[in-house]
């Protein structure tokens, strides 16, 4: 018994609506709205965007200081669609930006009535998208910080409408409209809140906001007069996404209410002494703020919705009757929410097309009632079923597209296998292996011909080491937001602003054809069932034979030449890697020679001159120069024009600018970090070249964590150990992988076929 009363006591105290706030009288909300207007005065669509603003942090600019930026930023949205979900949704990076550009226009501006249509090929994700951002908006609006209040009206039933036995007759039939009112504060009239009054408690229908009752020719002197924030006062009055608060009525039962009420009380506060504002509960399964349909769901036989034993007490109240019409729609559900159409086809059709004139003209006609619905309509689609909007050319300006093609950012393509297969599957590949199986997976969905990265690129076969012919792989990094290393300075320099916008506005086009979401997963399944053993780390060899089979049987499958190009771009990385983890140079002594070749610049050779940055004392001779020359000239360069221009450089700008103006150290320039950069990425090239005819420390590497290793000189032990665990330390690799990798490196002579075909390519 003791273990039965611990459980029933954990059900007693859990209480699903802790967040909930309580019912307030008008008066109290409107001191709710003066303390927090920028909380209590928004519409839907920027309750939306509050919700994704809050879920989704700042965007990570991973070049800050890059004057060509476009501001396309990398966004977390885990809060959003894979936190508490038991099917995530996972935006790359491209979606992320066109979705925060979707809820940034809502957040300004005017909200005229459309329809915000999520368009995608099948297999995209667009459901599970749907699902999650709706899941997220209901959870956001029902905390405190996405509350917005509605209507209720609180009307006491005199004799003549039916009295106290009408009231207790319907008190089970209508349990929330007659009877008791919640125990949640005070009452309006400061009576015992826990007895039958004989009052009806009537929502409103459309979830009407509780300003909306205050006229609409005094809104703006009330609010001016009401609110002390002069700030936000300035933005309520002047900018467009506040235009609602002034522009829209209450519906027309609760605009009728008033009218009746106040020609009884002749004082418009006595009317609002019958309002109480309570927090708008949104819950899609019950439809509450939420309505959403499926294709299959059949349409109801009639729209309009009444109440008769409802009627009945108003037009007793306010005879003769008719004057207050309890007459709403099914929209109402949704009014001020979000309505939306999980896939136009068959049902969710007839359902777009009766949305015309309410989205043309936000309103629409319920018997002989004009019902005004102001929500966030959203709706997926497939490219087949846009046709059947073609005939609506009316409807065509109410329309916004937002793409959802599939994933082209391969960090997403991964997340996804990590989240269905588990994040222990990395494991069991090396280093980059993973990531070029999302590259061919996202190759299939990209066009072959892309024309604004043959615009900028104009002669792909320059990188043809590192790079596809048709620079999908360069498109890829692009897109999922990185510059590669490999680009000469002169592209980087005409990677403009325009041409990155170029670049990514074609994203729009790409994505529509190629392997879908479940197709990918599907293949991953095969390929990682196939190849995953706890004795050999997946490598590339491995994903070569599994793809080529693919290409065999469909020629179109990929571009031809693109594997190879992937090899050619992995050999490329893991060679940089093992020069990275071999590298262990005096990076003092280097800044000492940066220093002082900046300051030699000046001097004819044969002179001797004390450098002012290091005081060393400077014999300048050709010698010199070559010596620190050799690390800092590109390939076939002329070393006497190389150092004129060093010497323009420090003599026009580093010096009289940075130095003496700008008061920057000699290591802060410029000029002083491009040569450091130089000078170590060259040194980093040729870190292997000691190494490359020595057969003793290529038998070393092979021999590693064996007891032979031990036979070797001490030098060459020291140097393999520091590049095993540089390895491990800075690109990932185990033990094991580390060594498979640095073999790989050595019996490909990876080191000597870049460098001589970076030598033709240069020639």
């Amino acid at each position: 018994m003791g273990t039965l009363s611990k459980a029933l006591e954990t059900l007693r105290q859990h209480k699903e609506d802790r967040n909930r706030q309580a019912d307030l009288s008008f008066s109290e909300f409107l001191e709710e709205v003066a303390a927090r207007p920028r909380r209590n005065l928004r519409s839907v669509t920027q309750v939306y965007a509050d919700m994704v603003h809050t879920y989704v942090s700042d965007g990570e600019d991973e070049y800050p200081g890059d004057p060509e930026s476009i501001n396309y930023l990398n966004y977390d949205c885990s809060r959003l669609f894979v936190e508490g979900s038991d099917r995530p949704f996972f935006a790359d990076r491209l979606f992320a930006n066109r979705l925060i550009r979707h809820v940034e226009s809502l957040s300004v501006g005017d909200q005229q009535n459309k329809i915000y249509i999520f368009d995608g090929p099948h297999g995209s994700g667009k459901s599970t998208f749907l699902n999650n951002l709706l899941r997220s908006f209901e959870e956001y609006a029902n905390t405190p910080e996405g509350t917005r209040y509605e209507v209720v009206w609180r009307l006491p039933v005199p004799e003549l409408a039916g009295g106290i036995h009408l009231v207790a007759g319907l008190a089970n039939k209508l349990p929330r409209l007659l009877g008791e009112e919640e125990k949640t504060g005070p009452a309006a009239d400061g009576g015992d809140r826990g007895t039958l009054n004989n009052y009806l408690i009537l929502p409103c229908p459309s979830h009407d906001h509780p300003l909306l009752l205050i006229p609409k020719s005094i809104r703006r002197q009330f609010l001016d007069d009401l609110l002390d924030d002069d700030d936000f006062k300035a933005q309520l009055f002047e900018e467009k996404r506040y235009e609602w608060v002034f522009r829209e009525e209450p519906c027309t039962i609760c605009q009728s209410l008033y009218q009746e009420l106040l020609k009884k009380a002749d004082d418009p506060l006595g009317v609002l002494d019958h309002v109480r504002a309570r927090p708008f509960v949104f819950n899609r399964r019950l439809g509450a703020g939420i309505s959403v349909f499926n294709p299959g769901d059949r349409r109801a036989q009639r729209n309009v919705r009444t109440d008769e034993e409802v009627q009945r007490i108003l037009n007793g109240m306010f005879s003769p009757g008719g004057k207050v019409p309890y007459l709403y729609s099914g929209y109402a559900k949704s009014n001020n929410g979000i309505y939306a159409l999980m896939d136009v086809k068959s049902h969710n059709t007839e359902r777009l097309m009766d949305l015309h004139n309410i989205i043309s003209d936000g309103v629409h006609k319920v018997d002989h009632v004009e019902e005004r619905i102001n929500s966030l309509f959203l709706a997926l689609m497939n490219p087949e079923d846009k046709k059947m909007l073609t005939d609506l050319a009316a409807f065509s300006d109410r329309i916004e597209y937002v793409n959802i093609p599939y994933i082209l950012d391969i960090k997403t393509e991964i997340e996804i296998y990590r989240e269905i297969f588990g994040r222990h599957i990395d494991d069991s590949f090396l280093p980059r292996v993973l990531h070029n199986f999302a590259r061919v997976i996202v190759a299939t969905r990209l066009r072959p011909k892309s024309d604004a990265m043959l615009e900028w690129i104009q002669d792909s076969d320059k990188y043809e080491l590192y790079c596809d012919r048709n620079l999908q792989l360069l498109k890829m990094e692009i897109y999922t937001g990185h510059i590669p290393p490999w680009l000469s300075e002169g592209d980087v320099e005409r990677f403009t602003s325009k041409r990155r916008l170029k670049i990514i506005a074609e994203s729009e086009q790409d994505g529509w054809q190629g392997l879908s979401g479940r197709d990918s997963i599907r293949m991953f399944n095969e390929f990682y069932s196939t190849y995953a053993r706890e004795d050999k780390l997946i490598d590339m060899s491995m994903l070569g034979k599994f793809f080529r089979r693919y290409c065999k049987k469909d020629k179109s499958f990929l571009p031809l030449g693109f594997l190879d190009s992937l090899l050619r771009m992995y050999n490329y990385g893991v060679l940089q890697a093992v020069k990275e983890s071999l590298y262990s140079y005096n990076e003092e002594q280097i800044a000492r020679d940066i220093q002082n070749y900046m300051f030699a610049v000046n001097f004819e050779p044969g002179t001797v001159e004390t450098c002012r940055f290091t005081g060393e004392r400077l014999e300048i001779t050709e010698t010199f120069f070559q010596r620190i020359e050799s690390r800092l000239l590109p390939p076939f360069a002329d070393a006497s024009t190389f150092r004129a221009g060093v010497q323009k450089t420090y003599t026009t700008t580093t010096l009289p600018q940075e130095i003496l103006r700008d008061n920057l150290r000699v290591d802060e320039t410029g000029l002083y970090q491009h040569l450091y950069e130089r000078s170590i990425h060259s040194l980093k090239e040729k870190v292997l070249d000691p190494f490359l005819d020595n057969e003793n420390f290529r038998r070393a590497i092979k021999e590693f964590d064996q007891e032979s290793f031990k036979t070797y000189d001490k030098k060459i032990r020291d140097d393999v150990r520091f590049m095993m665990r540089n390895l491990q330390k800075k690109f990932g690799y185990t033990r094991q992988g580390a060594k498979e990798i640095c073999i790989y490196v050595i019996d490909n002579n990876l080191a000597r076929v870049f460098s001589e075909q970076l030598g033709q390519l240069v020639l």
